[in-house]
């Protein structure tokens, strides 16, 4: 990849010096039970060192922009972990802000140092025999797997400035430090410590598999770190233009895909069993794990438990239990079953849905796009939708889709697989850039309903506005990075958007097959896999009688406080996600309606677009 014309920039001041924290140790409880005879439970001690002795830190000064193959020859930081106990332990190596070097430094005439960007840093991490290169804009966390009891692991850790750094870094610094943090490692909560046990992304022959470099969306391959759940990089692929589809299909990994040149963006969502707990045996909020400071609640709930699988595997539990009790009752959800088939996962349009005319037509005749930083296609009616999404995968489509993709609307059950997803450990709320309250996604507050854009907070009061863009990671006065890309589903670029405000989104979920002002003739004949039809207006009878498992409904009612109103005889179509209107909070990735709200029509249904791979 060294056909890229080298830029030589002087750095002025850049310093980079890791500071270790030292291991971490947990004591666990002892309990005496008292009977007729003492019996004694002693649970073992997390015991995790981390020898730092082999080397310094790292420093970097006067450095210029560098080649990731230049960067990789740069002498290695060199550190180990030895695990003590006598347990498994799950462990993540974070490279974060030395808060104490930052407010300590100062530059030749006395200022304080101004900071790098975190997309202008690349490294790369070696624990044992495995290796991963990224930027530290893709997540704080650099790596993370398994040590087993008395294992040690040697480890290196290469630093150096993205390539892509223009003459705005001149004079900055990063200052920052490794931390590691360690838990014990449960068999059957397995946190993955690489992608064996995600289903690799079902590809059509037209589609790139890309990568962000911190700067620009390049291509890549399964081979170069494509993705990996456990740190938030979820599977992300584009298709391009005709013209130019041949020249990128050809291409070498590392190419920069043209932003013009894209025409849509995917997100792949694997397949999944998940289930809820409750930490008090009465309220099923999800457990409060390492992620919150604080028991879950309604208004800021905890981990769903998710586990990839197979699929051969299709559990039907309650989805439910109790922290203190077995088994868990795991249920894989409705959305990975389409018709008769077992997905091994689907494609998930990474934004609301927009078009090639950029208008609000209400009609089938613009063909879709979906990008960011483009205003989002809405007063269209649900026919026309669903018919819009049809057309994606059919036969001559624009963009080279084969019929086995399986294009369509969203259905409500696919809506809910990326929620549950992103409530896990493996989405924005295990995402450790993100704390308490902004576990939650960021509200888009545009009123362009501009895709992609970000607020900068769950629920942020104040004017509309765009503050944000997608791609925004950078630190604000107060050292927060994250604001713009807090808006997706992981709290990093690689996440879903618009799923918290923009506008409403139409979902293909209905009530008892009921036509309303949808554009449709009665009787509605549409194939049962491509809509959720609900045949109650309670939501704990919705599905026959039955509670909905899967599809964010009375399962995660209220979480957040989003906005909940289920679909009726008179409003007989769902809606998602929400937006800002009159100045009331009711947008959410968790929020549904049925499209009038507190007596006002949403403002412009949108919709996004899925595609269910029969490959």
């Amino acid at each position: 990849m060294k056909n890229k014309k080298k830029k030589y920039i002087v750095i002025l001041v850049l310093v980079l010096l890791i500071v270790l924290i030292i291991g971490l140790s947990y004591a666990w409880l002892m309990t005496t039970l008292q009977g007729e005879k003492d019996v004694s439970i002693l649970v073992d001690t997390i015991d995790l060192e981390l020898d730092e002795s082999a080397s310094e830190g790292i420093q970097l000064v006067n450095a210029i922009p560098t080649y990731d193959d230049d960067g990789k020859e740069f002498s290695p930081y060199k550190f180990s972990l030895t695990n003590k106990s006598r347990i498994d332990l799950y462990f993540s190596l974070s490279l974060i802000d030395d808060e104490e070097l930052i407010n300590s430094c100062q530059t030749t005439d006395g200022s304080a140092c101004e900071l790098l960007d975190t997309k202008d840093i690349r490294y790369e991490v070696k624990v044992g025999d495995s290796s991963y290169t990224g930027t530290l804009s893709d997540s704080p966390v650099i790596y993370h797997g398994v040590i087993d009891a008395s294992e040690t692991l040697d480890c290196e850790l290469r630093v150096w400035l993205n390539i892509n750094a223009g003459n705005d870094v001149m004079g900055k610094a990063f200052l920052g430090k490794l931390q590691v943090f360690a838990t014990q490692q449960v068999a059957e909560d397995k946190f993955i410590q690489d992608n064996e046990e995600v289903n690799e992304p079902k590809m059509d022959s037209n589609m790139i598999a890309v990568r962000h470099d911190g700067y620009n969306w390049v291509k890549t391959d399964k081979t170069s770190g494509w993705y990996n759940y456990g740190m938030g990089i979820w599977a992300n692929a584009v298709t391009v233009s005709s013209s130019t589809r041949e020249k990128y299909l050809n291409a070498g990994v590392g190419t920069v895909i043209d932003m013009d040149d894209i025409e849509t963006m995917w997100v792949w969502i694997p397949r999944y069993s998940y289930t809820i707990t409750s930490e008090d045996g009465t309220n099923y909020y999800g457990k409060r794990g390492v992620y919150l400071s604080d028991s879950p609640t309604q208004a800021l709930p905890g981990e769903i438990d998710i586990k990839f699988i197979g699929t051969d595997v299709k559990e039907k539990g309650s989805a439910r239990y109790n922290n203190t009790e077995e088994p868990k009752n795991w249920y894989t959800p409705d959305a990975f079953t389409f018709g008769e088939e077992e997905l091994s996962g689907i494609w998930v349009g990474k934004f609301e849905t927009s078009n090639t005319t950029q208008s609000n037509t209400n009609s089938t005749t613009p063909d879709p796009i979906i990008k960011p930083n483009v205003s989002s296609w809405r007063n269209i009616n649900v026919s026309n939708i669903y018919n819009v999404g049809l057309k994606v995968s059919a036969e001559g489509n624009r963009y080279g889709f084969s019929q086995r993709m399986n294009s369509h609307v969203m259905k409500n059950d696919e809506w809910a697989v990326v929620a549950y997803l992103s409530q896990s450990a493996y989405g924005k709320l295990g995402n450790v850039n993100f704390i308490n309250a902004d576990k939650e996604i960021y509200q888009n507050k545009s009123n362009g309903f501009i895709t992609g854009c970000s607020s900068g907070a769950p629920n942020a009061n104040g004017s509309h506005g765009c503050p944000y863009t997608y791609d925004d990671n950078t630190r604000d006065e107060s050292g927060v990075s994250g604001k713009g890309v807090g808006a997706s589903t992981t709290g990093t670029i690689y996440g879903i958007y618009d799923m918290n405000g923009g506008a409403w989104e139409y979902v293909m979920g209905n009530y008892n097959d009921t036509i309303g002002g949808s554009g449709f003739s009665e009787p509605l004949t549409l194939d049962s896999k491509y809509y959720n039809k609900y045949t109650s207006s309670t939501l704990d009878e919705a599905c026959n009688g039955s509670v909905c498992l899967s599809h964010g409904l009375s399962e995660t009612a209220g979480w957040y406080g989003d906005y909940q109103t289920m679909i009726t005889e008179t409003y007989p179509w769902m809606m998602r996600g929400g937006t800002h209107i009159h100045n009331t909070l009711i947008s959410g990735i968790f929020a549904f309606s049925h499209g009038n709200i507190n007596g006002v029509v949403a403002i412009g249904g949108s919709f996004r677009l899925v595609m269910s791979p029969s490959l």
